[in-house]
């Protein structure tokens, strides 16, 4: 198996983590200034990482390039309904209106974080990720 642990860079880790918890219903793993886990029913979801900080790694992003410029974080949840709820009650810049993807066949909703990420928060899909049901060899 494969996760995604997603690590996108910041300008303010503490706004970010705040933000991704509001919309997710996620909470914080790590918390701090610089680097962040926010966590979703136990499970690392996204890691987001201050531009400006070199850590033991060196810089992870240009300073001189937009964030976010063509990348779309994507978000399945089991309950849209509820998930457009939180994004309502977090006051989240809504980019496109809940509607139906006729290529994905899912409930989306489009939002910019306050980094400028795209992030799209989707209702069940056919392809279902790790944890959720799946045919078993005798199936």
């Amino acid at each position: 198996m494969i996760w995604n642990q997603t690590l996108v860079c910041v300008a303010d880790v503490p706004a970010s983590s705040a933000w991704y918890c509001a919309v997710l219903g996620g909470a914080s793993g790590h918390g701090g200034d610089e680097y962040e886990q926010i966590l979703v029913d136990g499970e690392l979801l996204l890691q987001l990482h201050r531009t400006d900080v070199e850590d033991h790694h060196g810089y992870l992003a240009d300073p001189g390039a937009t964030l976010g410029n063509g990348v779309a974080l994507w978000f399945e949840v089991d309950d849209f309904d509820a998930a457009v709820a939180r994004v309502r009650a977090s006051g989240a810049k809504v980019q496109t209106e809940p509607h139906v993807n006729p290529n994905a066949r899912q409930s989306e909703i489009w939002l910019r974080d306050p980094d400028g990420y795209l992030v799209v928060v989707a209702g069940p899909s056919q392809w279902r990720p790790r944890g959720w049901a799946r045919p078993t060899a005798a199936e």
